[in-house]
C-alpha cells in the first residue's frame, strides 16, 4: 500500500503549493489522476517515487516511511521497486535503446545483468514494438518509439509500484490501447500497483478509481 499523509510541498520562489490530507492506492490496484496541468499531478508521482521530498507530512510505501529516507536510500528503494515512465522519457542520447532499458541495472549495484535479464529485454520490446529498434539511437527514434522504450525500461525490474506519467500521450489509438494493456497485465502479473497520470479521458476505462487532482489543490 502507499499512503501519503498530511503532505504539504511547496517550490521554492512560486505560489505554486501541493496539499494532501491522506491518499492512499491498495496494492494491485489501478488509478487514473486527471486533472488540468498545474495542479500538482506530477509533482505527487515524484514525492512517491522520492524524486522530491515535501515540505511536511510523510509518504509510506508498505510501513517504509520513504520521506524520511537518506537520499541514497530513496534511489535504491525506487530503482528496486518502482517502474516510473517519465512524460520526457529520460532517455540518454548517446545510449543505444538496449543499454537505455538496462540503464537502472548499469547505475545501481543492488541490480545484476543476467541471461534473463537481457531475454526479459528483448520479449518486452518485442510485445511493445521496438524489437528491431535495440541498436538504434534516441535521435533515430519517433517520439512513439520514445514513449515504448521508456515504458520497457520502467517494467523491466518487474516493479510492485507502476508509476506512469501520460504513458499514451505520444502514440496513436492503436498503440495506445496496446500500451494500457501492457501495463495493466504488468498490474496482474506483479501485483504492482499502478498510477497513472493522463490528459486522456479515452484510456480511462479499465482504472478501478479515477481521482480528479484539482480536489487536492488548496489555494
Amino acid at each position: 500500500m502507499i499512503t501519503l499523509e498530511n503532505i504539504f510541498f511547496r517550490y521554492p520562489d512560486s505560489d505554486f503549493k501541493l496539499e494532501v490530507d491522506r491518499l492512499a492506492f491498495n496494492s494491485g490496484s489501478k488509478t487514473a489522476i486527471i486533472g488540468t496541468s498545474g495542479y500538482g499531478k506530477t509533482t505527487m508521482l515524484n514525492l512517491i517515487a522520492g524524486i522530491i521530498l515535501p515540505v511536511s507530512g510523510d509518504v509510506i510505501i508498505e510501513q517504509n516511511k520513504i520521506s524520511a529516507f537518506s537520499d541514497k536510500n530513496r534511489r535504491d528503494f525506487r530503482i528496486q521497486n518502482i517502474g516510473f515512465i517519465f512524460q520526457d522519457f529520460k532517455l540518454i542520447s548517446y545510449l543505444n535503446v538496449m543499454d537505455n532499458i538496462l540503464l537502472p541495472f548499469r547505475i545501481n549495484s543492488t541490480l545484476q545483468i543476467k541471461r534473463e535479464t537481457k531475454q526479459s529485454v528483448a520479449e518486452l520490446a518485442e510485445e511493445l514494438g521496438i524489437a528491431d529498434k535495440l541498436k538504434k539511437f534516441p535521435s533515430k527514434l519517433s517520439h512513439g518509439e520514445k514513449q515504448r522504450v521508456a515504458i520497457c525500461r520502467a517494467l523491466l525490474n518487474q516493479p510492485s509500484i507502476i508509476l506512469a506519467d501520460e504513458p499514451t500521450g505520444n502514440l496513436d489509438p492503436e498503440n495506445k490501447k496496446k500500451i494500457m494493456d501492457i501495463l495493466f497485465s504488468a498490474v496482474e502479473k506483479y501485483n504492482a500497483t499502478l498510477i497513472t497520470v493522463t490528459h486522456d479521458h479515452d484510456m480511462l476505462k479499465g482504472f478501478e478509481k479515477i481521482i480528479d487532482f484539482k480536489d487536492f489543490q488548496k489555494l
